[in-house]
């Protein structure tokens, strides 16, 4: 049962990041056609740098439970290195129980309020071209869920390898 629950938050996690991982092309195209207008035309339009922003944005939170099923975050491993399988969980359970819960938690519950917040005042951003932005920090509510599920599946696993379940 806890395999299936840590495979399923991990497959989830692993398919958005490469789906969401396509929101370069977007990214790319309105760069492209940015620097274009701005250079051939002498036309920048109101538009191009926060759409930029906005796709680089939800690239970027996407791609951060993505890189933690991955394993790619950079950490400092001198000591967890030298530990065997089961002091490396060990050390998982505590730093994930201590520092990246209580943090990551916080940042879903209180992103989730933003959020609403923003949705309740139908927000837009305050520049000239003014798009709604709600629908951005909503992406941000949810990215930042994203990334929970992953350290609950973390969790889970330094439990199975600590119970001699997993490898």
């Amino acid at each position: 049962m806890i395999t299936k629950i840590i495979n399923g938050i991990n497959i989830f996690n692993t398919r958005q990041g490469e789906v969401t991982s396509l929101l370069v092309i977007p990214l790319l195209g309105v760069v492209i056609y940015e620097v274009f207008m701005r250079y051939v035309f002498n036309a920048p339009t109101v538009w191009g740098f926060e759409v930029t922003a906005f796709l680089y944005g939800m690239h970027y939170m996407f791609g951060m439970s993505y890189t933690d099923v991955m394993d790619g975050h950079v950490k400092v491993d001198i000591f967890s290195a030298r530990l065997s399988p089961r002091g490396q969980a060990i050390l998982g359970i505590i730093t994930t129980c201590i520092f990246f819960l209580p943090v990551i938690a916080c940042m879903t519950f209180f992103s989730f309020k933003f959020a609403m917040t923003s949705i309740d005042g139908w927000e837009r951003n305050s520049t000239s071209w003014a798009p709604l932005i709600w629908p951005y920090k909503l992406v941000m509510a949810f990215t930042f869920l994203f990334l929970l599920l992953q350290g609950i599946s973390n969790l889970l696993k330094f439990f199975s390898i600590l119970s001699g379940k997993k490898s």
